[in-house]
């Protein structure tokens, strides 16, 4: 049964905080990893699922820094992890795998938005690589360790952002079209939102199941660094584009982690998967020319898409 984008009226919001989410839930005995566990949303998100009970790994790209900033936290490991980097990912994969025998919950938190034009060692996008092909190599690597939990749960942050670009199948890595950082932004993020409907359909009878995010605007992470101070100045207004603007309110740097912490928590969603989240509740799908930044756009949970961005990302991480 495929689950619906539709709000299921989980009672949470935009100002609902990670203490508000986590409220009862237990996760002792479990182990989840992070991508960028160690910095804002991620930082959040790490403490709320170790006060729950669970084991954290956290993959960073900066290994020095998440191990001093994450020493005062009990039951947290960190391993680095370039996901634009394919054998630092099969290396990270290999790292976990050698201790632990299950993931219980994979939070695929890690990013870069509106950089300029770069390209890993393959020659690929570099949004589209880190933010997209790096957490499907990893996410395909865990795949018996997710089965091995019985009831996994993968969480893909997308974003709002996904309202930028659909996915270029014929140049998704700018090879032959002019690049603008904020539309390849855009593609990586509706890619992340596709890989959670795909994911979720060949996972589902293995007991993994997929959601993707949108945390909410929170100008104040390290994810806005490329952003000059113009538009990190605009990002922090709602200005109204036509009469069916729904303005997306700024949250803190916790109350973001709190759709992610729901996705891969809440009973609420027991059962269901391969869905669009923002504000703790499945988002409603809204038109594609739809002026509002609320919602999730047709191209980004389309399961045509997402079966054919599956196969290219299989095709390009060989």
């Amino acid at each position: 049964m495929v689950t619906q984008q539709t709000p299921i009226n989980s009672g949470f919001g935009v100002e609902t905080t990670p203490e508000q989410v986590m409220e009862g839930i237990q996760l002792g005995g479990k182990v989840a990893i992070v991508t960028g566990g160690h910095s804002g949303i991620g930082l959040e998100t790490t403490k709320a699922l170790v006060k729950a009970g669970a084991t954290v790994v956290v993959g960073a790209h900066n290994i020095a820094k998440a191990k001093d900033v994450l020493s005062g936290l009990e039951n947290v490991e960190a391993i680095e992890l370039n996901l634009a980097d394919p054998a630092s990912v099969d290396t990270f994969a290999t790292a976990y795998l050698s201790e632990h025998k299950h993931c219980d919950i994979l939070i695929n938190n890690a990013g870069i938005m509106a950089t300029p034009l770069e390209r890993d060692s393959r020659g690929y996008e570099l949004q589209f690589a880190t933010n997209h092909l790096g957490h499907f190599q990893l996410t395909t690597r865990l795949w018996d360790a997710l089965a091995a939990a019985g009831a996994a749960r993968v969480v893909a942050l997308s974003s709002l952002g996904h309202r930028f670009s659909a996915i270029d199948f014929d140049d998704p890595n700018y090879l032959n079209r002019t690049y603008d950082p904020w539309q390849a932004y855009g593609q990586s993020k509706t890619a992340n939102a596709l890989f959670a409907v795909q994911l979720d359909r060949i996972g589902k009878d293995a007991g993994i199941r997929a959601f993707a995010v949108h945390p909410g605007r929170i100008p104040t992470t390290n994810l806005s660094r490329f952003m000059s101070d113009e538009e990190k100045e605009a990002s922090k207004q709602a200005v109204p584009v036509g009469p069916n603007y729904v303005p997306s309110a700024i949250k803190t740097v916790p109350q973001g982690a709190s759709t992610s912490l729901w996705a891969a928590t809440s009973p609420q969603l027991a059962g269901m998967g391969g869905v669009y989240c923002a504000d703790c509740d499945i988002s409603p799908l809204v038109a594609d020319d739809s002026p509002a930044t609320n919602g999730v756009r047709r191209w980004a949970i389309d399961p045509e898409q997402a079966a054919r961005l599956w196969e290219l990302s299989l095709k390009l991480i060989g």
